[in-house]
């Protein structure tokens, strides 16, 4: 988090889950003007909160954006949860330098290949599952594993399938298919669809949902649906809590066993989505250089981890 204040950020989420007609008005008239909507909303809170210092481009950051997206979420659901926030020290987001012992995750990815630099900034425990996963060639550095697969889809897909992915809008698959018809990389497919009305972060969003198939429908449908809460490991702490989750509400749907879930549940929506996670996991082991079996879902068993 950018701020370690929670007022700034708990006023931005106001206004933005409020959204009054004037600050829609601020945030089209920047775009009209040839802004991205990320650019053209943030000057369109400062131009609304007016002067004030506090705010001023606190959607710059991408922690403080999802510190406002947690926090409209919170007042949407009328929550009881408190939120507070952690100022961000030595290394910023997308800082590729490690900093006073800190680095982001940018900057780990930069480092895969450093052990001693990855040792001054990961836990012990961490450091070790990474490395036992990087000597058996299991692992996914970023999206560019995926590059060919993404360009194939693409090339294969009609406009009109290309239209249908979610977030394409406005004519963005007409861009994407001239796009792609020419790129020779990820990088270069990137370059040639981007403007200021359509950022790098949406486009390579827009790039995920061709490589899984999400739609325009799907997303709907996951909007709609209360989804599943999926148990990936625990220790005696986390099993308690669990536990207490599991009594007080019913209706949580908590997934222990994949695979009993899956034979039982008959909500047709959950099923799209559990179909979604399924694809997803087996097209992430593609990027695997060793190993890159299917169906890890089934054969996964939960992390127990034992107190110590």
């Amino acid at each position: 988090m950018k701020f370690g204040d929670i007022d700034p950020i708990n006023s931005v989420a106001n206004v933005l889950y409020k959204e009054p007609k004037e600050l829609s008005n601020l945030i089209n008239r920047q775009i009209h003007s040839g802004l991205s909507y990320p650019k053209a909303r943030e000057l369109a809170l400062n131009l609304y909160f007016g002067s004030s210092n506090l705010y001023t481009n606190i959607l710059n950051e991408p922690n403080n954006i999802l510190g406002v997206e947690y926090v409209k979420a919170i007042k949407k659901y009328k929550s009881d949860i408190t939120p507070l926030t952690f100022k961000r020290k030595n290394s910023a987001y997308h800082s590729k330098t490690i900093s006073f012992g800190i680095a982001s995750a940018t900057a780990i990815r930069e480092f895969l290949n450093d052990k001693e630099k990855l040792k001054e900034v990961m836990p012990k425990s961490s450091y070790d599952i990474l490395r036992k996963k990087m000597r058996a060639g299991e692992y996914v550095k970023n999206l560019s594993a995926f590059e060919k697969e993404i360009i194939y889809i693409l090339r294969r897909m009609t406009i009109s399938e290309i239209a249908n992915l979610a977030e394409v809008t406005e004519g963005l698959e007409n861009r994407i298919k001239s796009a792609v018809n020419t790129a020779q990389n990820l990088n270069d497919l990137i370059s040639k669809i981007k403007s200021k009305r359509f950022t790098q972060t949406r486009i390579q969003r827009i790039l995920v949902y061709a490589l899984l198939n999400i739609t325009k429908k799907d997303i709907q449908i996951s909007q709609k649906t209360t989804p599943y809460i999926r148990i990936l490991g625990f220790n005696e702490y986390g099993k308690r809590i669990i536990s207490t989750i599991a009594k007080n509400n019913s209706k949580a749907k908590l997934i222990i066993s994949f695979k009993k879930f899956v034979e039982s549940n008959n909500d047709s929506n959950l099923n799209t989505l559990i179909s979604k996670d399924i694809l997803a996991t087996n097209v992430y082991t593609l990027g695997y250089k060793k190993n890159g079996e299917a169906n890890l879902d089934y054969t996964h068993k939960i992390i127990e981890v034992k107190d110590t």
